[in-house]
């Protein structure tokens, strides 16, 4: 576990505005993680069972009240249904994908661009991603997506699978300053390291998360010349390892 205690300060090279509380972000593998404010537990795009690298990850081992799904494909939603199921979880993602599962029975919030779900932790807006999405068997699965999580002083963008665009820039206005970002980098699907760091820039945070990267042939990276490319803009980029968790807040 890597500790980061943050204030409006400039600390150990990142500018920060967390107040009051603390988030504990586990990195489950591919672009799935599990977050948790104090005993509220959320997952965002569970593909993990399915990925060989995460085979480490016992999903039982967390509770979640909600499940984010930035769009359709398999391997964002693998485990989502399986997870709803025990955990009685709300499916979080645009109109086509909660249908989708609430036609299953279970649980589902649908938005559409600019819509906000709150939740007993904070809230999160669906905002634009440019990618695809439909489901496993053919599906349409509404416009893919990313989420501003905004919970009590910690905001944070997860972008999903997107290219870069400029309206990112929109992101911290509309919604506050960002703490930090989850990226994807690996490039192929989505952006790469550049368009990432470009990214980064236009959210107007100094801390990234990456994510999709390393999980299939096409995705993988050089780690330390993406860290090196990152930090020559005064950005630190942040590869947690599958399972590790990262703690925001304050002391």
């Amino acid at each position: 576990m890597r500790c980061f205690v943050l204030h409006p300060i400039i600390l150990h090279e990142r500018i920060c505005y967390f107040c009051g509380m603390s988030l504990n972000l586990t990195f489950l593998g591919h672009s799935a993680f599990h977050g948790s404010v104090e005993s509220r537990g959320f997952f965002i795009d569970p593909f993990v069972s399915p990925n060989p690298k995460a085979r480490g990850i016992d999903l039982d081992a967390w509770s979640a009240e909600d499940i984010f799904l930035s769009h359709a494909h398999q391997d964002h939603i693998a485990d989502a249904e399986d997870l709803a199921l025990r955990t009685g979880a709300t499916i979080v993602s645009n109109y086509e994908i909660a249908t989708y599962y609430g036609q299953k029975g279970l649980n589902g919030f649908g938005m559409n661009f600019g819509g906000t779900y709150a939740a007993s932790y904070g809230a999160a807006k669906y905002v634009v991603a440019h990618h695809s999405s439909s489901f496993p068997d053919g599906s349409y699965g509404g416009c893919p997506g990313g989420f501003v999580f905004m919970l009590s002083g910690i905001n944070f963008y997860f972008a999903g699978d997107t290219s870069l665009f400029g309206d990112m820039a929109l992101i911290p206005k509309l919604c506050g300053p960002q703490s930090f970002a989850i990226l994807p980098i690996g490039g192929t699907f989505t952006m790469d390291v550049k368009e990432a760091i470009e990214a980064a820039k236009l959210i107007d945070t100094n801390v990234v998360i990456g994510c999709h990267y390393d999980t299939f042939a096409p995705i993988e990276i050089n780690h330390q010349e993406a860290i090196m490319s990152f930090a020559d803009e005064g950005i630190e980029l942040l590869l947690p390892s599958i399972g590790e968790t990262l703690t925001f807040g304050n002391e």
